[in-house]
Parts: structure tokens; C-alpha cells; sequence
């Protein structure tokens, strides 16, 4: 078509609606084989050169047949993936997605609403999904939730509603300048808090960073004393983060005892449970996490140890009219009625910082739905078995050496070599080549100085022999060097 033809013909729905249904069902069919297929191939691979180059083309003025575009995706995209959604991936703290979940992204994205607000029913599904979180973490009715990217945004905004619960809705500059709030964390806590601390304006100096002890979890003496110390200063402490399950061990902070210093000390209590917060769905591993019921809000995602497709976090905030008070602000192109599309509210958009949003709260419900929370429990204590079975191979091992306790599904250990000057780099190496040879993909952390090999393993699809044949892989590498 020429220039003016196009714009005659202004919409992008498909002139053969049987061809492109049949390209539509090739396109699932490949994304199936892959799923199907996925232990049969590497974990990941490097991306040539040439499928890089690739990606350097021009500006696309002109339309290309669908068929075209996905052969791209099939030859240049599919097999170049971070391949965390591999059995044998164990380097991150991620999902591995599900068919269910997949399907259900499919279908949110067919509907295509924007779930800032207005008056629908995929609404009526996130609010769904919230009044069965109320229900597992032990929140009242009032208790509000929002669907987000992930938990550093949760966190963040967990941190918003603390300091708007702390001194009012006072313009973002002054409370920069007053400079006597004050916050607490673990020395072990995720890097997504203090930079919620920068971007909300009060600055990481704020944060005090309060040292872990021999299980990675925050000492409650040195927490006292900070307070104690910053209270004596004239600085104003208004909240205290707890983590449920660290990143680079899986350890959780006392929480009893940390609600109990923010009731006694007036604080906002927020733990970040990125993915610690849903093993209260295993009856086993629930009781890690008592006085998580107590928190004021609480950060996690979906996308990890739910199995939900990225991604899918959510914010749990006990209060929320204050929760509300922190994000709503009305104008009149927002106006809000008890009749027509502009009825049902409060809308997302009113606890949070979002007016267009998607419908990722469909992908979890296919999830929790199909799949049952009792089965999604039982697979989250089947990674932290697994856990186990590689704690006792390392301890079993002469040449490998456990690096940190295991409390849920991360293990750290390394290889010892026969140089201590270089086990450091050693490690490096043998983490590089796993993940270049395809066999598995861990990750590495430093503890205490000390560079190691670190295993989170969070996949539903993962295995036991798995766990064995990476083990072999690790000790095969490392005599080999």
C-alpha cells in the first residue's frame, strides 16, 4: 500500500484473519516445544556475534509479515535467554514461569485493560488475589495490596507509606532538609532499600545498617543500641525493615522480635520477603516466618518461588487508608462516579504510583488457581529439600567447603583448591565455565571477604539429579584447574 492507502486503512487487525490465526497457533506450538523441551538444552549460551550484529538493523518504516518477525524471534531470541526458566539454573533468585501462568499472560494481553481503574472485572480479580493474601499473612479485611513490577518497587513503596505514616504529607523537599528520619535494616538487607532511601529522598545516610550475626540475620542488641544511640542524637527513627530470606544466604531476621521493638518504639515494621514471605505456604516452613503478621506491610513476588511469569510483585500494607493517603491524588480528568465505567472505586491507581497498569494479576490467579496453594507450598519445600541434598554433598566432599548456613533453598560453598591465595578466582572460573559450557548456571557472592559459589535453587522443574550432576560438574572443574 502506498502512503495514503495506509492511512485509509488504519487499523492493525489482520486482513486474513485464518492466516493469522494459523501463524498464531505456530507460535504457541514453538513456545510449548520449548517448555516441553527445555531440560534437553543448554542452560544458557553466549550470543554470537553475528545474531548480535543482527540486531543493529534499521528502523522498520515498512510492514514485515508476521511470519517473518517470529522466525527472527525463534533464530535470534529463543535460544539466547537468560535460561532461568532451565532446571539446571540456579545462579538467581528467579522463577522458572508455568504453562498455566503463560497462558493466562496470553490472555491478559488479548484483553489488553488498563488496570489503573475504572469499573471491570479483571479488577475484581486483583482484589481477589488480595483478599487471599489477607488471608495468609493473617491481615485484617482493611488491609490494601497492589500488584507491581517486583519487590524493589514494593519495597519502595512500603518505604513511602512508612515516612507518609511518620510526618504527613509534607512537601518531598523539606523532608530531605529536616534530616532526623531515621531507618534500620540488616547489613545482609537487599540493595533495593537504601536506594528507596535516596530516591525518597531522605538519603542512604539514613539507613542504619545494623550488623548480622553468625546465621546472617540482624542482632537485636545492636539494633537497641542504634536506636538508643540515634534517639539521644534528637534523630526521629521511623522504621525497621526485616528480611525474609536474604539474598545471598536465605536467612530471616527475628521477626517476633522485631515487631516487638516497632510496637514498643512506635515504628513502621515492612520486611522485605521478596521471596522468603511465601514459604508460609508450607506447613514445614511457616513457622520461620512467625510474627511476619505483625508487620505493617510486606514486599514479595509472584514471579519467584510462585513460579508466576515476570513479572508480578506485590505490596501488602496492613493500613490502608494510610496507604491510600500516601499515592491518591485526584484531578478531575480522574473523577470518580457511583454509576458507568467511572464507578467501583477506590482504583490501583489510588495506592500507587501507576495510572497505566497491566493485568498481571491474571497470569497469578491461572497460577494459584490451577495449581493450588497446597501443590505450590509443597514444590516450595521440595527447593529447600533440595537445599539439604547439597549441604550434605558439599559436607561430604573434602574439597568443597560450606560457606554459610542453610536456612531455606541458597546454599554458598566453594571449592578449595589447593592454593589459598587464589580460591577466589578459582571459584570465578568454575562459576564462568559452568555457565559457558550450558551444564548449569549458579552465581557467586562474597561473604566476609571471601569470594563464593552461590546456589538458589527456586525452580519448580529442578531435580535432584540436578543437584548431583552440578556437584560433579563443580568438582570435575575445579580438578581439572
Amino acid at each position: 500500500m502506498t502512503a495514503p492507502e495506509l492511512a485509509l486503512h488504519s487499523s492493525l487487525d489482520p486482513e486474513d484473519w485464518p492466516a493469522a490465526r494459523e501463524q498464531a497457533h505456530r507460535m504457541l506450538d514453538d513456545m510449548l516445544d520449548h517448555m516441553e523441551h527445555l531440560r534437553s538444552g543448554p542452560v544458557w549460551r553466549p550470543i554470537p556475534e553475528a545474531v548480535r550484529a543482527a540486531f543493529d538493523a534499521p528502523l522498520p518504516t515498512a510492514p514485515t509479515d508476521l511470519s517473518a518477525v517470529h522466525e527472527d524471534f525463534l533464530r535470534n531470541v529463543l535460544p539466547y535467554g537468560a535460561g532461568n526458566a532451565h532446571p539446571s539454573f540456579v545462579g538467581w533468585v528467579q522463577g522458572g514461569g508455568n504453562l498455566a501462568g503463560m497462558l493466562g499472560d496470553m490472555l491478559a494481553s488479548g484483553l489488553n485493560t488498563n488496570l489503573g481503574g475504572r469499573d471491570q472485572a479483571p479488577l475484581e480479580v486483583e482484589r481477589q488475589i488480595l483478599r487471599w493474601m489477607r488471608t495468609i499473612f493473617q491481615f485484617p479485611d482493611t488491609a490494601s495490596g497492589l500488584f507491581v513490577t517486583g519487590s524493589s518497587m514494593a519495597n519502595f513503596m512500603g518505604l513511602l507509606v512508612a515516612r507518609h505514616a511518620a510526618i504527613g504529607k509534607l512537601p518531598l523537599v523539606h523532608t530531605a532538609k529536616d534530616g532526623t528520619l531515621v531507618a534500620y535494616a540488616s547489613a545482609a538487607v537487599h540493595g533495593c532499600v537504601p536506594q528507596a532511601m535516596d530516591l525518597s529522598g531522605l538519603g542512604r545516610a539514613a539507613l542504619r545498617r545494623i550488623p548480622v550475626d553468625e546465621n546472617g540475620r540482624m542482632r537485636i542488641d545492636a539494633l537497641e543500641l542504634a536506636l538508643a544511640d540515634d534517639r539521644a542524637a534528637g534523630l526521629r527513627p521511623f522504621l525497621v525493615v526485616g528480611t525474609a530470606g536474604t539474598v545471598d544466604t536465605g536467612s530471616v531476621d527475628d521477626l517476633p522480635a522485631l515487631a516487638h521493638i516497632a510496637e514498643r518504639e512506635d515504628l513502621w515494621f515492612h520486611v522485605d520477603g521478596a521471596f522468603g514471605a511465601l514459604a508460609i505456604l508450607s506447613p514445614t516452613l511457616a513457622p520461620m516466618l512467625v510474627g511476619l503478621d505483625r508487620a505493617d506491610s510486606i514486599a514479595f513476588d509472584f514471579h519467584k518461588w510462585a513460579q508466576v511469569p515476570y513479572d508480578a510483585g506485590f505490596l501488602l500494607v496492613k493500613d490502608g487508608r494510610e496507604h491510600q493517603d500516601t499515592f491518591a491524588a485526584p484531578e478531575a480528568y480522574m473523577r470518580r462516579e457511583t454509576r458507568g465505567l467511572a464507578a467501583n472505586s477506590p482504583w490501583p491507581c489510588d495506592y500507587g504510583v501507576d495510572l497505566s497498569r497491566g493485568f498481571r494479576a491474571l497470569k497469578t490467579w491461572f497460577t494459584l488457581r490451577t495449581y493450588g496453594l497446597e501443590r505450590i507450598g509443597a514444590m516450595i519445600e521440595g527447593t529447600c529439600a533440595l537445599a539439604k541434598r547439597l549441604e550434605a554433598r558439599v559436607g561430604a566432599e573434602p574439597k568443597l567447603e560450606l560457606m554459610a548456613p542453610v536456612a531455606l533453598n541458597i546454599v554458598c560453598f566453594r571449592y578449595l583448591g589447593s592454593n589459598p591465595d587464589t580460591i577466589n578466582e578459582l571459584n570465578a572460573r568454575i562459576v564462568v565455565e559452568l555457565q559457558e559450557s550450558g551444564v548449569a548456571a549458579p552465581s557467586t557472592t562474597e561473604l566476609n571477604g571471601r569470594l563464593v559459589i552461590r546456589v538458589a535453587i527456586v525452580n519448580h522443574r529442578t531435580e535432584a539429579r540436578d543437584i548431583d550432576e552440578f556437584v560433579d560438574a563443580v568438582l570435575a572443574l575445579g580438578n581439572a584447574a
